[in-house]
């Protein structure tokens, strides 16, 4: 969450921590439920603070309606090691938080990455944007392998979630984020504007952006993740004081 009720929350738990079935994920105290239409997320977790060891409480429900499922999943490696799977390329969004309180409702989007080895050992670098239009979305997204190997596409999904690859926008750079994370998106004019970084750390930055595609300004999504980054032992060391290993 961003804004004067900024929150952050990513906690690691042990499998013992996990349960599912084919509509529930439940996951220590938070759940997400899927009833057919709706995607219901109960969050109940503390946010890791320096000087609060505790934390503070963050609670509250999430609703995500989709406004058309897509069911084709993209491997992202030779190896099929990695796969990413867009299933909402537009939703609408209710968000109700108890702590703190806040709420609003606007436009969503719903996507995971799912693999069988650590991010870092298939990818040193990668590039991701998304943009709503006046029917559908295109993602976009590229970078580079372990290997050295680049990969790239850009996908246009219409009105009804159906995926099709279409021409990639030339090459937009933008300004390295404050820990010097190379950023970069895709433009018909060749040219981007940030107009936010929401997230700027020493390896993964997340902007809004404003750009051209297929004729129309929009407004995008973007994140740049360095692996390279990632990995290293400073980095390592810091990520439990953002991240915290709960027992259970």
């Amino acid at each position: 969450m961003y804004g004067p009720n900024q929150r952050w929350v990513m906690t690691e738990r042990p499998s013992t921590a996990v349960t599912r079935d084919a509509a529930n994920l439940q996951i220590g105290p938070s759940a997400v439920r899927w009833d057919g239409n709706c995607l219901e997320i109960d969050i109940e977790e503390r946010d890791k603070r320096l000087f609060i060891p505790s934390g503070r409480r963050v609670t509250g429900t999430v609703r995500v309606h989709p406004e058309a499922l897509n069911p084709t999943s993209f491997t992202l490696d030779r190896g099929k090691h990695h796969v990413w799977h867009c299933m909402a390329p537009r939703a609408r969004i209710e968000v109700d938080m108890k702590r703190p309180g806040t709420s609003w409702s606007g436009k969503g989007y719903f996507d995971h990455n799912r693999g069988s080895e650590p991010l870092e050992d298939g990818f040193r670098i990668w590039h991701w944007s998304r943009a709503h239009m006046k029917r559908g979305a295109i993602v976009c997204y590229e970078g580079e392998r372990t290997d050295g190997s680049l990969f790239a596409s850009a996908i246009r999904f219409n009105a009804e979630a159906i995926p099709t690859e279409v021409d990639l926008p030339p090459i937009a750079a933008l300004p390295n984020s404050g820990w010097r994370i190379e950023r970069r998106t895709r433009s018909e004019i060749g040219v981007a504007e940030v107009r936010k970084t929401w997230e700027d750390t020493p390896f993964y930055a997340r902007s809004e952006l404003s750009s051209q595609l297929e004729g129309e300004d929009v407004i995008a999504v973007q994140e740049s993740l360095d692996m390279q980054r990632f990995s290293t032992r400073l980095v390592q060391w810091m990520l439990p004081y953002r991240m915290p290993r709960a027992r259970k």
